[in-house]
């Protein structure tokens, strides 16, 4: 999958720097694959959950979620934002 934009992923690895290794093998893993569907992409990443249009991850122990759309057509998927489980809990990314 191509990836968009990774510079959501340094930027949270850099204001919350434990997050680094977690976030660098949720890329490593969406990189090497091209889904063809979310069931397909559940084989890969179990947690993942659709809510609504958009697809969210659970990364490293559930402390980080990652909320993005994918498009699974073109093997494109745009990161929307990335949250601290506490920031997730808030829900201001749904709007």
């Amino acid at each position: 999958m191509h990836v968009i934009t990774r510079k959501r992923l340094n930027m949270f690895a850099d204001k919350y720097p434990e997050t680094r290794a977690a976030l660098a093998h949720w890329y490593k893993g969406v990189k090497q694959h091209n889904f063809s569907s979310f069931a397909e992409l559940r084989t890969r990443f179990p947690s993942a959950d659709q809510v609504g249009k958009l697809t969210v991850f659970n990364i490293g122990g559930n402390k980080v979620r990652l909320i993005a759309a994918i498009h699974y057509n073109r093997c494109r998927l745009y990161i929307r934002a990335v949250l601290t489980h506490a920031e997730y809990d808030q829900g201001k990314w749904k709007e």
